[in-house]
């Protein structure tokens, strides 16, 4: 039998290429993903491993945990300048240097602020001697105050050149410096994507705000000297609240803080990998479906010569096995220029990433081999089940060879698989346990539903797209329309997997046209302020100058800073995010909707919850609530107040008092101002324009300006995410060619009696062109039905989170179905073509 299933094989080798071309793809994006992530760990790995390739001990102060994400700084509590001695006394030290970093942006040549998506922007001090991970690439290393070195990546992309004066901002007023030096983290051209402002450690310790401070001590250990003997004799001689590491263990932990960071990332990618797979698992059902019906004769005739229906099957799951692992091979091969195009893709989009030597590690492989080999043999089954089915009786003449399933049972089969999905979904959406699992099932087990559904309504649903192609393309559009109407199934299963691409478009379009409706309704309800300012790329921070120029302003009668950081509750493991507030001013800028309590009372000991976490926890005012910050440890709160509106401050608030004795960093996120009484509005902006001038960094906006904002940064996400589930929707138009492609062999004795009776090439090539719109639009349609239910759905299940309003961008779903119709023309254009180049003679002859 495996000598018939490679004969097989080879015989229909052409019509199985697109199939195999689809798990190709899908497999690659998932090899690539593993690719891009690894290459991505090891190079961060590598970085900092080299890094502190020269330093054996490290001291810093004790931490709690590290914090990573969007509202944290970064920075840990500082030691003092006079621990320096001390560990330069310390039997086995050869040398050690204080080193310092914090938040500073540079200024390019043209007055913009230098603010990559992601990364920090870093000002550090240059260690002396052999201990410094920077590598010098042009000039020297800063010695004066005055003088700034910059990363060699940030300095070629942005125009920087030894001897130039450049603007640094950091926590003080903007400054000025002479560039003397470019400069390389170890081998790499910058630290991750970070951009360096350099400093002689003096002049970083006034810049950053850490006179008689410092981060940490790096350390050298004398040659024979083992860094964990020398951490024990530092330790003993340092206060309790300084932990001294060897800098493998510092180096590990820097590197896994930032792959964790970006673990998102991976997952994310995953996801799409998997939708791409899981539509090209519908293209190989279909494929083996049709070559089953199309064998029915070839499979019955070795039923006749003896063979089992067990023999029959496995040839079937033979071709599929053989299939799968082929192109799972070449997928593998694949994924290494898709792990370069998501690099590219993800640079276009603004998130750059730093890499080294792609790296293809042998989970990756094993991984690719056995999903895609899975997904093609999972999806083969049912057609080789159906082909051990055929009688053999159809050997001889011809008759059906395996009847369908009949409609009735369809629609009950597929409703009761929809509502399982649709219940999977709900408990996903709803938080009741599994999360992304369940969600992910939910969706899956839906499409299967509704594709099993969809024959249903194939027929009358072809008609009705069809309708107008009579009277528009005469012959060819009748007979297009006829034929997608003629096998209800095979139309619905064709145009199965171009449904599910359209549906996850359209969910995430409705998901995100509900966010910026969302986002509008918190600024038209929730904004007193009348400006606000924030960094121009909305993450990196601003220094707490700004507020302090602009309280100066006759013009301006309020402002408020807002200010971000990490805690966890003790205990857990999960890392929360709070917003740190004046208490003072914050209920002029912004009607949080205060349940209980007063922002009056908000002191250093005091946080403000949301009133879903009170109502949870049973919180009352006055309750002890224990916090752990990552710097300064866990901390015995007390609840000051309850609030209902959490779509900007989040769901925990505390004072900015509390918020300088919790985190090492004073640093602003955004501000919100009011023009003074009697002001108008533009004249109050003329003057905050004029203070900001000197800030770069710092961008204005109104609230319209705001909400603009916010909408191009939806559209933007919106746009990568259609960009990566592009592969998804390429794979599913392989599937309407494929099936076109087996149509036009399977109808090449009709074909031939159409063109015997008139029908010309050229309509030949329209009738095909045709059938295939109605078979894309027919998909299109359905998966921007299932697409409005899944975007209603997700919007609901997060109404609580902020995300109130439900939209439907209709303009942008019409243009995807249109797109969908255009797109059925061009998987029409290759079966077209073999359907018109068919000689007539040969074509009537064909059994």
């Amino acid at each position: 039998m495996w000598r018939v299933t490679l004969k097989e094989l080879l015989a229909h080798r052409f019509r199985l290429a697109l199939t195999a071309l689809a798990i190709m793809l899908g497999v690659g994006f998932v090899a690539g993903t593993f690719m891009f992530t690894d290459t991505i760990d090891l190079s961060f790995d590598e970085l900092f491993a080299e890094a502190t390739s020269d330093i054996d001990v490290v001291v810093r102060a004790d931490t709690a945990f590290i914090a990573s994400g969007p509202g944290t700084t970064g920075e840990m509590q500082r030691i003092p300048e006079s621990l320096l001695p001390k560990v330069r006394g310390v039997e086995g030290v050869a040398d050690a240097q204080g080193f310092v970093q914090g938040y500073a942006q540079l200024v390019d040549e043209h007055g913009e602020a230098v603010a990559p998506q992601g990364p920090p922007t870093l000002g550090v001090s240059w260690i002396p001697g052999e201990l410094s991970a920077l590598s010098l690439r042009e000039g020297r290393r800063p010695e004066h105050d005055g003088e700034v070195a910059i990363d060699a990546r940030t300095a070629k992309e942005h125009g920087f050149e030894v001897g130039e004066r450049a603007t640094v901002l950091s926590l003080g007023p903007p400054e000025e410096f002479e560039v003397v030096g470019i400069a390389g983290f170890g081998s790499a051209d910058n630290l991750g994507g970070s951009t360096l402002a350099i400093f002689e450690t003096e002049t970083a310790q006034r810049v950053l705000d850490a006179e008689g401070e410092f981060d940490s001590i790096t350390v050298g250990a004398v040659e024979g000297v083992a860094p964990p003997k020398l951490r024990e004799r530092i330790a003993a001689i340092v206060p309790k609240d300084v932990e001294v590491a060897t800098a493998t263990r510092v180096a590990q932990e820097q590197a896994g803080a930032v792959k964790e960071a970006l673990g998102f990332l991976n997952t994310a990618l995953l996801v799409f990998a998997g939708v791409a797979l899981f539509v090209g698992a519908f293209i190989i059902y279909n494929t083996f479906n049709i070559l089953v019906t199309q064998r029915s004769r070839e499979l019955a005739l070795l039923r006749t010569l003896g063979a089992s229906a067990r023999q029959v099957t496995a040839v079937v799951v033979g071709e599929a096995l053989l299939v799968g692992v082929l192109a799972s091979g070449i997928g593998i091969g694949a994924g290494a220029l898709m792990s370069y195009g998501l690099r590219a893709l993800l640079d276009a989009f603004g998130v750059s990433l730093v890499t080294s030597g792609l790296q293809l590690l042998p989970r990756t492989v094993v991984v690719s081999l056995v999903v895609g080999t899975v997904v093609t043999l999972v999806s083969s089954i049912l057609p080789a089940r159906r082909a051990a089915r055929v009688p053999p009786i159809a050997a001889l003449r011809d008759v059906e060879p395996v009847r369908p399933l009949s409609l009735r049972r369809r629609a009950l089969g597929g409703a009761a698989v929809t509502g399982a999905g649709a219940v999977s979904l709900a408990a996903g959406l709803t938080g009741a346990g599994g999360g992304l699992a369940l969600v992910g099932s939910g969706v899956a087990i839906t499409f299967v539903g509704v594709t099993i559904l969809s024959p249903l309504v194939s027929r009358r649903l072809a008609r009705w797209i069809g309708a107008p192609l009579p009277g528009l393309a005469g012959v060819p559009g009748k007979l297009g329309r006829e034929n997608a109407m003629r096998n209800p199934r095979r139309t619905a299963a064709t145009s199965a997997a171009l449904m599910i691409g359209m549906a996850l478009v359209a969910t995430f379009a409705i998901f995100g046209e509900s966010v910026k409706a969302s986002a509008g309704a918190v600024i038209s309800d929730a904004y007193r302020a009348d400006l606000a300012l924030s960094a121009n790329n909305g993450i990196s921070p601003i220094s707490p100058e700004v507020a302090v120029e602009l309280r100066r302003l006759d013009e301006v009668s309020v402002v408020s800073e807002f200010r971000g950081g990490v805690f966890r509750l003790p205990g857990q493991r999960e890392t929360k995010f709070l917003t740190a507030i004046d208490p003072e001013t914050v209920e002029e800028v912004l009607d949080l909707d205060v349940v209980e309590g007063r922002f009056e009372d908000l002191d250093r000991d005091g946080v403000f919850v949301h009133e879903e976490i009170a109502t949870e926890r049973g919180l009352s005012v006055g309750d002890p609530f224990r916090m752990e910050f990552p710097e300064t440890g866990e901390r015995k709160m007390e609840i000051a107040g309850i609030f209902e509106e959490s779509r900007i401050v989040g769901s925990y608030a505390v004072g900015l008092d509390a918020q300088q004795v919790a985190y090492a960093s004073d640093l602003d996120q955004f501000l919100m101002l009011n023009a003074a009484p009697n002001v108008p509005l533009a004249g109050a902006r003329r003057a905050v324009d004029e203070v900001v001038e000197g800030f770069p960094n710092v961008k204005v906006r109104d609230q319209a300006e705001l909400q603009e904002e916010q909408e191009r940064q939806v559209d933007q996400l919106l746009g990568l995410v259609t960009a990566l589930l592009a592969l998804a929707i390429l794979i599913a138009l392989l599937g309407i060619v494929n099936t076109l492609a087996l149509s036009v062999i399977e109808r090449t004795r009709e074909l031939g009696l159409l063109r015997a009776v008139g029908l010309s090439r050229r309509q030949t090539r329209a009738m095909v062109r045709w059938e295939s719109v109605i078979i894309a639009l027919f998909g299109g349609i359905l998966g921007l039905g299932v697409g409005a239910l899944f975007g209603w759905a997700l919007v609901t299940a997060i109404a609580d989170e902020g995300f109130s309003e439900l939209a439907f961008p209709i303009g942008r779903l019409v243009v995807f179905l249109v797109l969908a119709g255009i797109a059925g023309v061009l998987a029409a254009v290759g079966p077209a073509r073999r359907a018109a180049k068919l000689n007539v003679l040969e074509a009537i002859a064909t059994e």
